[in-house]
């Protein structure tokens, strides 16, 4: 019979819980108790809501990120953080924050660097090596939440690790060492954990290891091999898990493994299924990841069971089935989901949901399909309902798409034509300071948004609300002295789902949350059909806003990448040709905001590079159509209108020239957590326009000092020409609060005077 689990269920509560209870651990308000009993509360809930599984998986929760969760298990904690005043809990939130509760306002440590988690929406917190870096056992969290959930489910526990080569492999070094050569130090630790789950008991733990989904040389691949021939004697039985793509050309490397089993990614990996099913040893297990762990539309549970029902046959009970990855990436559940459209609501599953098509699968293979026959079929029509639906397909937009031509992609002149042009025009002194675009999302502006929502209010009081913020934003602006205003987005509730709202093709849920990091949480809009246009989204706020000051005031869009990747995308078509509808309907708002005099426009593509796919073979391909999109979007502009696009961790490097081919006249990008090391790519590349390094980490409630500031833009002017470089911060400043805001502010302008006296 065969088996059904989980790789990990989503942290954050299906009210948020989480985020609520760390932001007010965070300003003091409770106490580490009070968060904890929190985190307890949401841990047992997942529990109930997963107890059909065979397997419930343990240590998924985190308070914070799993990566940083995996620091703290093996020790591996910079000696900066190790300061006298503070428990270990405080010592994990300076490492993710640079603070902790505890901490005084002038405490200025820097927060570890955070990046994408391979092509998902999801940050985690990069681990820091040195060569003298040891590591040492600390199962503390992962015990406890053990004996938890043996309290409810007794031995249907599977505890999840993060492997230690994924774990070397994602951390960075900061002495020019090598972190493949702190391996021989890592895995007495690791399994030291192992013997101390046998000893409670355990008889499976998942060791995820998706850096098997990306391009690995001998040298990791021979990691992988030293890794588990130490690991896989230590009396627990170890289910290797990939995700996030094919295995390919490390396909021999997983199945040689002596791992008792393998997950594979059955979703993106489907063609290999076949394949790893004949070649996996008669002592492993397999486990087929066949529901969509990253996309919220119901499975095709007959096409699954037509695929897998010969591998059933032939492995029996050595076949698993469970989601592609972690349920991390999909809201928790449909039940909150009143409002949104019932049609479309029928195409869908959360993570509750996809649980519930496991059962159904493991009853189908079980006992026939007949025993859940009606199951089956009511699937069956949901699937041919989104199939057929005429509310997905607009045959005008299609037409529009055919007349697209490569000049739609150019500018009117080259950016050594056009920057004099907007030179002359906007008569910015050298290093102009400008922001990226949100201001504090204050209690004021959440509760009106509430309460518009709720009808308490009508639109006129909304807007009437709204240009208020918008007015004190601008002449916060004034009175700090900043070159270039935002209008700071007040009326925005999310810089993705604000466009989704107002665009055709996109549905909106009311409590779709996903964690994007720590307490920082996302509801990713739905794209079910063809994307168009419905009239101008932005025009009437920035119009405002500049008839406020003489100061240029940005014109902010999202770009057609980022609206894509941070979106939940139909699935019956190729993502560029969805991205290309997208790009067109931006264009027109970018060219209805250079008609009304908005001299500059910023288009942000914060997640160009988090669609990047995990195999270089694979760049060309998504970086072409991406750019592309970028350029229909912005491109139609005359000369003297200046083109701005912001990317934040975006390690772009390795991208540099497809960056400079979307031709924006300003690109502004994350930097400081990394202390400039993002710019070393122009000492081999001359990147032609103008650069904004971000300054300060708007992550962290740290008030950047004016020498740090003036710091990384010294070094930032080794690199990129004076004339070229903008100041500003790393992000848009939404998460933060006004008392944070304001003195950085005042600071990065104070450095620039600094700077503009050098030069």
């Amino acid at each position: 019979m065969a088996k059904i689990h989980n790789l990990g269920f989503p942290r954050i509560g299906k009210g948020r819980e989480l985020k609520k209870a760390l932001e007010s651990y965070w300003r003091g308000e409770t106490t580490e108790r009070d968060l904890e009993n929190v985190a307890e509360a949401i841990r047992l809930e997942n529990i109930s809501l997963q107890r059909d599984l065979d397997l419930v998986s343990v240590n998924d929760f985190s308070l914070y990120d799993h990566m940083l969760d995996c620091s703290i298990m093996v020790d591996n904690i910079p000696s900066r953080y190790r300061i006298d005043n503070g428990n270990a809990l405080d010592v994990y939130f300076r490492m993710a924050r640079g603070k902790s509760a505890k901490d005084s306002g002038e405490t200025r440590l820097s927060a570890q660097e955070m990046t994408k988690w391979f092509d998902t929406n999801y940050h985690y917190i990069v681990p820091e090596f040195t060569s003298s870096t040891l590591f040492a056992p600390r199962p503390m969290k992962l015990i406890k939440e053990l004996s938890e959930a043996k309290n409810l489910v007794g031995a249907k526990v599977k505890p999840v690790l993060v492997g230690p080569v994924t774990y070397l492999k994602l951390g960075k070094e900061k002495d020019g060492s090598n972190r493949i050569d702190l391996l021989p130090r890592i895995l007495p630790v690791y399994g030291t954990i192992l013997k101390n789950l046998a000893d409670q008991g355990v008889e499976w733990v998942q060791m995820d290891e998706p850096v098997l989904a990306t391009d690995l040389d001998e040298q990791w691949r021979g990691a992988l091999r030293r890794a588990y021939d130490e690991l896989s004697d230590y009396g627990v039985k170890l289910l290797l898990t990939t995700c996030f793509g094919e295995l390919r050309d490390n396909c021999y490397t997983a199945l040689a493994l002596p791992v008792h089993g393998l997950h594979i990614d059955a979703v993106r990996g489907a063609a290999e299924i076949d394949a790893i099913a004949s070649a996996i040893r008669p002592d492993q297990t397999l486990s087929l990841g066949v529901i969509n762990g990253r996309n919220v539309w119901k499975s095709d549970l007959n096409s699954i069971l037509d695929r897998i029902e010969p591998v059933a046959a032939e492995l029996g009970d050595r076949l698993w089935i469970a989601p592609s990855c972690s349920l991390l990436h999909v809201p928790i559940s449909l039940e909150r989901e009143k409002s949104i459209d019932p049609l479309i609501r029928s195409w869908l599953a959360f993570a509750v949901e996809k649980i519930g098509e496991l059962v159904i699968i493991k009853k189908a293979l079980d006992l026939g399909r007949s025993s859940v026959g009606e199951e089956l079929e009511a699937n069956a029509l949901a699937i041919r309902s989104r199939r057929d639906s005429d509310r997905v397909c607009n045959r005008a937009l299609r037409e529009a798409l055919a007349k697209i031509t490569p000049d739609m992609e150019r500018r009117k002149s080259p950016y050594c034509k056009r920057t004099d042009i907007q030179r002359a025009v906007l008569d910015l002194p050298k290093y102009p300071t400008t922001t990226i675009g949100s201001f504090p999302q204050t209690v004021e502006i959440r509760a009106a948004r509430s309460r518009y929502k709720k009808g308490d209010i009508d639109e006129a009081q909304y807007e009437e609300i709204m240009r208020r913020q918008i007015a004190n934003a601008i002449k916060i602006q004034e009175e700090l002295g900043l070159d270039v205003f935002v209008h700071g987005e007040a009326e925005r509730n999310d810089m993705v789902e604000y466009f989704g709202e107002r665009l055709e093709g996109f549905a909106i849920t009311s409590s779709g949350w996903v964690q994007s990091y720590g307490s920082r949480c996302v509801k990713p809009p739905i794209i079910f059909g063809d994307v168009l246009r419905r009239g101008a989204m932005t025009l009437r706020w920035i119009k405002y806003a500049q008839s406020l000051t003489s100061r240029p005031v940005k014109g902010m869009l999202t770009g057609p990448v980022t609206i894509l990747n941070w979106s939940f995308v139909r699935d019956d078509q190729p993502r560029k040709d969805t991205c290309l509808q997208i790009a067109l309907a931006m264009r027109e708002e970018v060219l209805e905001l250079e008609k009304a005099r908005t001299g500059i426009i910023q288009i942000d593509e914060a997640a160009l590079r988090e669609g990047l796919p995990l195999r270089r073979s694979d760049w060309k391909e998504y970086l072409d159509w991406a750019t592309g999109a970028f350029r229909i979007t912005a491109n139609g502009v005359n000369n003297q209108t200046q083109i701005h696009t912001h990317m934040c961790y975006s390690e772009f490097n390795d991208i540099i020239e497809a960056i400079s081919a979307m031709d924006a006249d300003v690109i502004t990008i994350e930097s400081s957590r990394s202390d400039m090391e993002l710019l070393d790519v122009f000492d081999d590349f001359r990147y032609p326009n103008e650069i904004g390094p971000g300054v300060y980490d708007i992550h962290s409630p740290n008030i950047p000092s004016v020498d740090s500031i003036v710091h990384l833009m010294r070094l930032a002017a080794e690199k990129i020409p004076s004339e070229r470089l903008w100041v500003n911060p790393d992000c848009g400043l939404k998460t933060r609060q006004w008392d944070e805001v304001i003195p950085s502010l005042k600071n990065m302008v104070a450095a620039t005077k600094i700077l503009r006296g050098e030069v």
